[in-house]
């Protein structure tokens, strides 16, 4: 084994104050050093790098080292985020976590930390939604809020999310100016002053939320729709259920094995509405109970994801066409626009928006991935990415909000229902007014990054003329943008029919990822053959980009 990783550990063993980290360690280098080949991989791991703060703050598997989420790591983010505040003035924090394991200590830590170096320090009142975070920042007009969360990640993940006084997501430039305050912060993290002079908030912060939430659903007759819900093991379920029953729907069926807020999220290796199966128990349950819609949050319930009855049985829809709906459903009128009117949407999503948008005459947008961007679009009255993130309330929160967003559903699906009307149809008719839009995703996980940047290289330096059988009209290389974005690692394929191919390595996983788009015009009202079109020209492409990526 690596003689600089045994130091580097028995450093870390004088300084971390967690006694069950301390004993993880010990026992992983006891294991390493009888070599058991594992454990010496994870030890060069945990202290091979550095976890690095970045435009998503951290984001790692929980345990010793610095290459992992700990209160020795968390510490010190706290005292470099404490100090870049400090040099501009200062101000009130809000701080927020949700049920993961080491979130309470990691928000707790900061919060002392924080309070020490002069800030004015707010915690949230028990673990509760994103959304909440985000919104309380500009509520009680605070210059930062951080949210102790790891979303969706596997279970042994937490992370450490950032935001400034606008309520949104770090960007560069301040990303690095705190990343740069982090690595100043040097000594044994004992020595970080520390103080227990911050305020908890009440539960009025979430009775504020909930306010703003239910004040988007539309006045009207009582909504009769059944909801089937769940949280996934995550903190939703409270605040979605109160704000279901405080705009008069019915109480919903919820998966009650999953209601509960669960570290390990029930055996889930991915808690995401997204991976196959994780939807499985609530679509069964709305099954079950003569649901009229299925909806899931994600475990910090930023995201949110439906599934619906259709004649060929249940059905979950895609992240693009809950962006849709959502967006005709406030295009046509459904919410005032409270003097915002721009749409928008990040470049790796279907383009479906745009003729919405251009139908109903708001202006549209395309920004880079990420709620980092969509939510700074100006005047923005509702953002989405294909990823199950939906802004509906920018005025509130402006970020992605799965509350909120899930809320909307529901309303939407309950009026369509009063009028003799169904989601499917919706889908139907927008189908025949602008198209068939297909869209699909295909990542292919290499265990070498430099093997990912070489992939795009070659594909920058020697472009396909055809993909799937459908020629490429051009190459946009996302790195010299042309279209006001800012610079980013990633290229862009427009093919022939509507055709559109984006690639680009994933920015918190070995992978290396692509988008996929197809648009078929729907010919004499046939839209079964125009569907079937869509798919298999889909199908083509994600061969092609597969064997391409490989």
């Amino acid at each position: 084994m690596d003689d600089i990783v045994l130091e580097h550990a028995r450093q870390w063993l004088a300084d971390d104050p967690d006694a069950q980290m301390r004993e993880e360690l010990s026992a992983l280098m006891d294991a390493a050093g009888s070599g058991d080949r594992a454990a010496r991989d994870e030890l060069a791991d945990a202290f091979g790098g550095t976890l690095a703060f970045g435009t998503a703050g951290l984001r790692g598997k929980v345990g010793p080292g610095p290459h992992r989420m700990n209160q020795v790591v968390v510490a010190r983010a706290a005292a470099g985020l404490a100090q870049y505040l400090m040099e501009r003035g200062g101000g009130t924090v809000v701080i927020g976590r949700d049920a993961r394991r080491g979130s309470d200590e990691f928000a707790r830590l900061s919060a002392e930390i924080m309070s020490a170096a002069g800030l004015t320090v707010l915690t949230m009142p028990r673990p509760l939604p994103t959304p909440l975070v985000a919104f309380a920042i500009r509520h009680l007009g605070c210059v930062a809020g951080v949210m102790v969360t790891a979303s969706h990640n596997p279970p042994l993940d937490n992370g450490y999310k950032v935001y400034l006084g606008d309520g949104v997501q770090i960007v560069p430039p301040a990303d690095g100016e705190i990343s740069a305050c982090i690595a100043n912060v040097s000594g044994p993290v004992a020595d970080i002053p520390r103080s227990d002079d911050y305020q908890v908030l009440g539960e009025d912060i979430v009775d504020a939320y909930v306010a703003k939430a239910t004040a988007l659903v539309e006045p009207g007759e009582p909504l009769t729709l059944r909801v089937a819900y769940t949280p996934v093991h995550g903190v939703g379920g409270p605040v979605f259920t109160r704000v279901l029953a405080e705009v008069g729907f019915p109480p919903p069926a919820v998966v009650a094995s999953q209601f509960e807020p669960d570290p390990q999220f029930g055996g889930m290796p991915f808690p995401n509405p997204e991976e196959p199966g994780v939807m499985d128990a609530v679509i069964a349950l709305a099954r079950a109970e003569g649901c009229d819609i299925a909806i899931a949050n994600d475990p910090d319930a930023d995201r949110c994801a439906a599934a619906i009855p259709t004649p060929d049985g249940w059905r979950m829809l895609s992240g693009d066409e809950v962006g849709w709906l959502l967006g005709w459903w406030i295009a046509a009128g459904n919410r005032r626009f409270s003097g915002r009117n721009v749409f928008a949407q990040s470049i790796v999503s279907g383009t479906m928006l745009e003729a919405i948008a251009d139908d109903a005459g708001i202006p549209y947008e395309q920004t880079l991935t990420g709620f980092k961007w969509i939510a700074r679009v100006p005047d923005l009255a509702f953002g989405y990415e294909e990823a199950l993130g939906y802004c509906v309330d920018p005025a509130g929160v402006s970020d992605k909000d799965g509350i909120t967003a899930g809320l909307m559903l529901a309303e939407m699906a309950g009026r369509l229902s009063e009028r003799g009307a169904s989601i499917p149809e919706i889908l139907d008719e927008l189908a025949l007014r602008h198209g068939v839009y297909a869209t699909g995703q295909v990542s292919v996980r290499h265990s070498d990054p430099a093997y990912i940047a070489g992939l795009v290289d070659a594909l920058r330096a020697d472009p396909p003329t055809s993909l799937g059988g459908l020629d490429v009209l051009r190459m946009d290389d996302l790195e010299r943008p042309t279209d006001g974005l800012p610079p980013t690692n990633g290229l862009r394929f427009i093919l022939v029919d509507h055709g559109r191919v984006i690639v680009r390595p994933s920015g918190t996983e070995p992978k290396i990822k692509s988008y996929l788009q197809v648009r078929v015009t729907v010919d004499e009202g046939d839209l079964t053959r125009a569907r079937d079109r869509a798919q298999n020209l889909l199908r083509q492409l994600s061969t092609a980009i597969g064997a391409l990526l490989t």
